[in-house]
């Protein structure tokens, strides 16, 4: 996600970058020749990120020049997306680091910290704080509950216990 203008402007010469590279593979004649799954592996690839740039340049745009006067709505695919929410409200409000700190009462490195760690940091109590700053309603929410996502994580993080208990019993005293 592009979080201000000089990432916005990155991945602007980024997108250049990698519209040339496609642009020159398709004119490549003699590797389209020599190895046509190779050269369709390379620019899918290039192309795939071409869209990925574009994507995020458009979504930043849609952010930073949205009209004030509207609702602004943004998708959010699971509970691990609310962080950008949060980020990307701050940003289409207009509203620096500094000015939400202000409003929170916090220390505007705080909010930076959030940020940068898209919002890791956070604690919940605070993360709905700064739902609250911004005006971040969830308007309708759908949660599942995966039963066997449950039984996985209990058996990787049995087995990541039993490793860390095998080292610790290893280690020389």
């Amino acid at each position: 996600m592009i979080k201000n203008e000089q990432e916005y402007q990155n991945t602007l010469d980024w997108l250049r970058r990698f519209e040339g590279t496609v642009a020159k593979l398709d004119s490549d004649e003699n590797l389209k020749a020599d190895d046509p799954m190779r050269w369709q592996m390379y620019r899918n690839s290039y192309q795939r990120q071409v869209d990925d740039f574009k994507y995020e340049i458009a979504e930043y745009e849609r952010v930073r020049d949205c009209d004030q006067k509207h609702v602004l709505q943004i998708q959010v695919e699971n509970f691990n997306k609310l962080p950008l929410v949060l980020i990307k409200a701050r940003m289409a409000a207009k509203i620096s680091q500094e000015e939400l700190a202000q409003t929170l009462g916090i220390y505007s490195q705080r909010v930076k910290e959030y940020e940068d760690t898209d919002y890791q940091c956070a604690s919940f109590v605070e993360l709905l704080d700064v739902s609250v700053a911004l005006g971040v309603e969830v308007e309708k929410a759908v949660m599942r509950v995966d039963f066997e996502e449950i039984e996985e994580v209990a058996q990787i993080a049995k087995e990541w216990q039993e490793e860390k208990r095998k080292k610790a019993t290893a280690a020389p005293r």
